[in-house]
């Protein structure tokens, strides 16, 4: 990976990281917990933990209802696609030279 994707990727991944940081203390506070900084650590690493695998899951989710939904898009264009002549650029290249003046 170039030095520039290794940097902009680094960038993100700590903006990232800050996000999930205010997420969690957010969840903290609107949780009414007040807890001392050992207990508010565990928070935060379990909060993280769990937004993780609800994440994972969502993705998961989100690409079996893709694949679900492309699955019939592909067969419809398949058909589609399948009735018309393999090279479409044939009858557009003849049409173009017989509109030439050949004498």
């Amino acid at each position: 990976m170039p030095p520039e994707q290794q940097r902009a990727f680094r960038i993100q991944e700590g903006i990232r990281r800050e996000r999930l940081q205010r997420e969690a203390e957010a969840a903290m506070r609107e949780s009414g917990l007040q807890l001392e900084a050992e207990r508010r650590a565990q928070f935060e690493r379990r909060y993280m933990e769990e937004r993780r695998r609800i994440d994972r899951a969502m993705r998961q989710e989100m690409q079996e209802r893709r694949q679900r939904e492309l699955t019939p898009v592909v067969e419809q264009l398949k058909k589609e696609f399948g009735q018309q002549p393999q090279n479409s650029a044939a009858p557009t290249a003849v049409h173009t030279s017989s509109a030439s003046p050949s004498k």
